[in-house]
């Protein structure tokens, strides 16, 4: 098995809610209104739960609410009382449970419940982060058959790798011996340090010629590679280790690692070498790559803020030729792992190595299309002729007729590296760009929620994009195909929603609406307190007044409210809906607004504090009279109850 150049291997290896924690912002006092409360309903729900009250629902807001504001030994106990109450519950929660028995150090009922998320999910969620994807290499080979490959003749016994198109010739990197009693030996595996070496393309078909040394100018003591240059040749960038006008640099640990370079050719020569106002002596910068209209500089690095052990970045090319500030191109892009070799093509098309996203073994290529909007589209592997179980890497490629070059160590070569030449004869099929979308509302009301803070996350959590509803509560994101995505809305005074979407093979479009609810509600005489626990009646069984269990939770969150606000005094009132007769409509509303009343006062109301009265059908507030056909949902909308506020 051959090895890899240390250079190589050194470019490579680098790169070796709670809101009761937050102030609520709450807007000045309408003029209208003398006197607010402020109810803070995740309060409530505590006090309510530590009285002995139970409620799947209840315990999964409080949860949420700090899971979402990463107090997650919290929001472990919430959700532990959730688990010991029910386990019917949506699959996202045992990944929040696993993610937060994780972080509190129980790894084997993590595991444990994971097990079962995966199993509620298909595997299709964001566990499989601990699980195998297994359907990868059926994608590879879909994109397999595509291209003829054979060596590119330029190689030596030694290392060969990462080329360039330079008008009609190509430049790449090797360390082959060049006879010179100058030429170093790197200590570490004995190779030479590498040089760039240029080979004219003839005919039609680009074969090289014959190699020779490229320029002397830019020919250090120490490694040139990775060129690439302008289409009027006038500027090069390359990479070298940290050496200029004869000084080397080093890092804190006297290490002196690799920087990007810039180069001009003025007479016949490339002169003006400097390296660029990003490079560090204490991170590495390599492997420069141009944008189509040359105004965006691609390069890889393990600067910090780095996802992974080498990322690729972005930094602007201004008219002035000054730089930005380099960009990480994102979770899309980068892993945990090592990217690096980009190359941008003139469709707007980014070629990659990497050795974490799913492949063949060792480091693969793959490719992603740039979107209009700077998003990347899905990751692609480009299958088993240019991908092997070996290292592939350093891909590039003439997109008029389809030729182009990589690098591969792969069994087979002349030497530790090779070039290859290939003919793409078979475009990877074209796909339309999958879309998440949806809308934002008010859980109780169902009122479109604008300007919240919409938040995408991969199936590790971790933040891909952010945006904000807009005037009809809509957002949208571009995503990929079988990749599991988490959506989370968030607005203030509201409690943030999240949910989990798979994104099918084919679908372009997937909808995906997100319900939040008021946590801090503002309320003045004349609201009801009902809305802010989504409170729409006090459940009696059929034909009777007294409490159940389900109603006692409710009343013990109107009576938590009347706790905290002493001098709130409220009006209960009850209603029916048309169905039997008024008469007896009317009584059994005056009961159970009785029954309401007087529970409130067994457990504490001061009777100063309440009123009451049943309403019967008389305050219908749709369609559905007598002799109006309606549904049970339309019925349902007239019974409720009501707690007015009468007094602040």
């Amino acid at each position: 098995m051959k090895n890899i150049t240390l250079l190589y291997l050194t470019i490579l290896h680098l790169f070796a809610l709670s809101l009761c924690a937050q102030k609520a912002k709450i807007a000045r006092a309408d003029k209208k209104y003398d006197k607010y409360a402020y109810i803070d309903a995740i309060k409530t729900y505590e006090r309510v739960a530590k009285k002995g009250y139970e409620s799947p629902d209840m315990y999964q807001k409080i949860g949420n609410s700090y899971f979402f504001n990463s107090e997650l030994t919290e929001a472990c106990k919430w959700y532990d009382l959730l688990f010991a109450l029910t386990t019917d519950v949506d699959p996202e929660y045992y990944y929040r449970y696993a993610y937060c028995l994780k972080s509190d150090g129980q790894n084997q009922k993590a595991e444990e419940i994971l097990k079962i998320y995966n199993e509620k999910t298909q595997n299709n969620g964001k566990g499989k982060y601990y699980v195998k994807e297994v359907n990868y290499l059926e994608k590879i080979k879909a994109n397999s058959g595509r291209y003829k490959i054979k060596n590119a003749e330029i190689n030596s016994k030694y290392s060969d790798y990462g080329s360039a198109f330079y008008g009609n010739k190509l430049v790449f990197t090797t360390s082959r011996d060049t006879g010179g009693l100058g030429q170093r030996r790197h200590s570490w595996n004995d190779q030479y340090f590498t040089n760039l070496y240029e080979s004219n393309l003839t005919g039609d078909s680009l074969t090289p010629e014959k190699a020779v040394k490229f320029s002397r100018s830019v020919r250090s003591r120490f490694h040139e590679a990775s060129a690439v240059f302008t289409k009027d040749g006038k500027t090069m960038y390359f990479t070298r280790n940290n050496y200029l006008d004869g000084k080397k640099g080093k890092n804190e640990n006297k290490i002196t690692l690799i920087k990007i370079y810039k180069a001009s050719f003025v007479e016949n020569d490339w002169t003006d070498i400097k390296e660029l106002p990003f490079d560090s002596n204490n991170y590495r910068t390599a492997h420069p790559a141009l944008s189509p209209d040359e105004k965006t500089l691609y390069f890889v690095s393990d600067m910090p803020g780095s996802i992974g052990e080498s990322d690729i970045y972005k930094v602007s090319i201004n008219d002035d030729g000054s730089y930005g500030i380099p960009v990480n191109l994102g979770n899309i892009i980068n892993t945990p792992g090592r990217e690096t070799f980009p190359f941008v093509s003139d469709e707007n098309e980014i070629y990659f190595t990497s050795d974490t996203h799913a492949g063949l073994g060792g480091l693969d290529v793959f490719v992603s299309k740039i979107n209009a909007d700077g998003t990347f589209g899905e990751v692609q592997n480009l299958g088993a002729e240019v991908n092997s179980p070996k290292d592939d890497f350093a891909y590039l490629i003439n997109t008029k007729n389809r030729i182009g070059f990589f690098s591969s160590n792969r069994d087979g070569g002349k030497g530790f590296d090779d070039i290859y030449q290939f003919l793409e004869t078979k475009r990877l099929a074209p796909k339309c760009k999958p879309e998440l979308k949806g809308t934002i509302k008010e859980l109780a009301s169902g009122v479109i929620i604008v300007n919240a803070k919409v938040t995408l996350y991969d199936d590790l959590h971790n933040v891909i994009n952010s945006t904000e509803s807009d005037e009809n509560g809509n957002y949208s994101f571009n995503v990929d195909e079988k990749k599991t995505y988490s959506v989370r809305a968030e607005k203030d005074n509201y409690t943030p929603a999240e949910k989990t979407k798979t994104i099918q093979i084919g679908d372009c479009q997937t909808q995906l609406d997100l319900d939040i609810e008021k946590t801090i509600c503002k309320v003045a005489v004349g609201d009801d307190l009902g809305p802010c626990f989504g409170i729409k009646w006090i459940y009696f069984d059929l034909d009777k007044s007294e409490i159940k269990p389900e109603a006692a939770l409710d009343l013990a969150k109107i009576l938590d409210v009347l706790n905290q606000n002493p001098s709130m005094k409220i009006d209960i009132r009850s209603h029916t809906d048309s169905r039997a007769s008024a008469k007896y409509n009317q009584s059994l509303s005056d009961r159970r607004a009785k029954s309401t009343h007087d529970w409130l006062i067994q457990n504490g109301v001061n009777p100063n504090r309440l009123s009451s009265k049943g309403y019967g059908e008389t305050k219908i507030i749709n369609r559905c009279k007598n002799g109006v056909k309606c549904t049970e949902e339309e019925h349902g909308k007239n019974r409720r109850s009501e707690f007015i506020i009468t007094a602040l």
